[in-house]
């Protein structure tokens, strides 16, 4: 075989296998902003791509790099909290090619390796900063009722609201339906999170949403939940409220 032949038939391995992985996740959302399109990936769970202005964040990601393929490499990785299914340094160094600003608690901080601290900025509940032309402000996230033994305890860990192109983004991280989330103002598009034991059930979830009105609201981090129960829920409270179903364990 000649060695054209081969890199010809190579190339085409290499992009069946991107297209086979890009075919398992949700197609992209976009939503224009002031500054240009949000392109919105699920990849799984609580794993997301959001690309703006040709920069690409990273949200929780786990997975290995082939739950990533055919994306492009992080400019930015935000981590709201220390279990496995949020941060995980070996997918973080695998993914982690171009040296991204990586946002995180305390907690988590604690947790990575050397190597991954070269551009990392550490946030706590209610501070904010501004990177890539994106304000972030990590937000409270935390079980109810508060106890030292529950699964996330008020402070370790964070949701963020990002402030891209002009709309509000909320993360919510691992959070029961607290103070903090009902009083959000003037959200765009919301992921809110629905999995017992660890966070809300869906009655509960809805509940919260209805409180802040977001414009838009994704479930996510929903694994053996009734996402339509939840968008049932939602729209019988505000039928304004567009709540967007995609399916975040596709295989």
């Amino acid at each position: 075989m000649s060695t054209m032949k081969f890199k010809f038939i190579l190339t085409l391995l290499v992009s069946a296998g991107v297209l086979a992985a890009n075919a398992q996740r949700p197609a992209p959302d976009h939503e224009t902003t002031k500054g240009g399109q949000l392109t919105i990936q699920p990849i799984n769970h609580a794993t997301m791509v959001l690309t703006y202005q040709h920069k690409n964040i990273y949200v929780d990601p786990v997975g290995g790099a082939d739950a990533f393929k055919g994306e492009p490499a992080p400019d930015m990785i935000l981590i709201t909290d220390i279990h496995g299914d949020h941060l995980d340094p070996k997918t973080i160094s695998a993914v982690n090619t171009k040296h991204a600003i990586l946002v995180v608690p305390r907690a988590v901080a604690d947790k990575l390796p050397d190597a991954d601290k070269a551009d990392l900025v550490i946030l706590k509940n209610g501070e904010s900063i501004n990177k890539l032309n994106i304000e972030i402000t990590a937000i409270p996230m935390y079980n109810l009722p508060e106890s030292p033994t529950a699964f996330h305890t008020k402070g370790r860990g964070n949701g963020y609201v990002l402030t891209i192109g002009g709309k509000k983004v909320y993360i919510s991280g691992d959070t029961a339906d607290i103070p903090e989330m009902r009083a959000l103002k003037g959200i765009d598009i919301a992921f809110v999170c629905m999995n017992l034991p660890y966070t809300m059930d869906v009655k509960t979830a809805a509940s919260g949403v209805l409180a802040f009105k977001p414009k838009i609201v994704y479930p996510y981090h929903y694994r053996g939940q009734d996402t339509n129960e939840f968008k049932k829920l939602v729209n019988a409270g505000d039928k304004n409220i567009d709540v967007r179903l995609r399916d975040w364990y596709a295989k």
